[in-house]
């Protein structure tokens, strides 16, 4: 079989996603169908907008499907309908049921952002920096009806850089994925894929992000904030308290220094320096409410934060 012989179907819904779909394009699959989620409010007026999935794939012509539940009867139906031999999912937001993993012969092809069984779940990039992991990858997946549970395929890795937040990694992971399910493509096609079950004593579980898990407590050691920190970035951000407000963090790196955790220690061009539960955090940018985030020079002349004072 050839690539241009493989009915496809595409399941992402974020950026992400777009990557490992332009690839598939770039293949020259015969992509029969992109799924994606429904258009959502976004911004302060609350505009309708679509995914950026949804985006790349009428900007080349492609059929595109938004419901609202994909294990709806007659959401199955038609997808059964366009009799599809592959699915590949990337970041869709819905779980396949059975119904949906059992149509293409081929079965539905996953592409996960970490090296499996580490990090299954919702949120793989930001739990392998907040644990301070210095390695990660991409893991093409076989799917089953469980949470990332799949046989793996073809796996790929890159190191974390000390001080990488979630976003510039996120951005590197989607060009890795691209190039891991073209490689997975090609086994495919040469007939030599190889799943490996996955070993279900080293899971480990990334479940979405909540605002409340960016609130900072300064009674742990500083590389563990850092780490939170560049986790956490760009969303849904770091925060400590400040004068009953919420007070965002970024762009840290940790420091030698001591004092009671959350004590504002120095204030100056090159940061806020906070004292931790073990040595001290550099805080390189800051943002309170409705303001964009500052350099920490910027933001101190406008907000002092005088030596002594208590965060959190």
């Amino acid at each position: 079989m050839k690539a241009k012989q493989i009915r496809t179907v595409f399941m992402g819904t974020p950026a992400f996603a777009c990557d490992t779909l332009s690839g598939l394009l770039a293949a020259g699959l015969d992509l029969v169908g992109v799924y994606t989620q429904p258009d959502r409010p976004k911004g302060r007026g609350q505009k309708l907008t679509p995914p950026p999935v949804k985006e790349l794939a009428l900007q080349h012509g492609l059929p595109v499907f938004q419901p609202t539940k994909l294990r709806q009867p007659e959401v199955v139906a038609q997808l059964q309908a366009l009799n599809p031999d592959l699915i590949v999912v990337v970041a869709y937001g819905q779980i396949l049921p059975k119904s949906v993993l059992d149509i293409p012969q081929l079965g539905c092809i996953n592409v996960h952002a970490s090296l499996l069984p580490k990090y299954r779940g919702a949120a793989p990039i930001n739990k392998a920096i907040i644990d301070g992991e210095t390695e990660t990858g991409i893991t093409t997946m076989l799917m089953d009806v469980g949470l990332d549970t799949g046989a793996m395929l073809v796996k790929k890795s890159l190191s974390i850089g000390p001080d990488e937040t979630a976003g510039e990694l996120h951005d590197r992971l989607a060009l890795l994925g691209r190039e891991t399910m073209q490689e997975t493509l090609r086994q495919l096609l040469a007939g030599v894929l190889q799943p490996q079950v996955q070993d279900d004593a080293l899971m480990t579980y990334a479940p979405m992000l909540k605002k409340e898990d960016g609130l900072i407590d300064w009674t742990c050691p500083a590389k563990e904030i850092h780490n939170r920190v560049r986790g956490l970035d760009p969303w849904p951000g770091a925060y400590t308290i400040f004068a009953g407000e919420v007070l965002k963090i970024a762009a840290t790196r940790c420091a030698s220094g001591s004092g009671e955790p959350g004590t504002v220690l120095a204030a100056g061009s090159e940061g806020v320096l906070v004292a931790c539960g073990g040595g001290a955090l550099l805080i390189g940018a800051l943002q309170l409410p409705g303001k964009k985030r500052m350099p920490a020079a910027d933001f101190l002349r406008g907000q002092p934060l005088p030596v002594g004072t208590r965060l959190g």
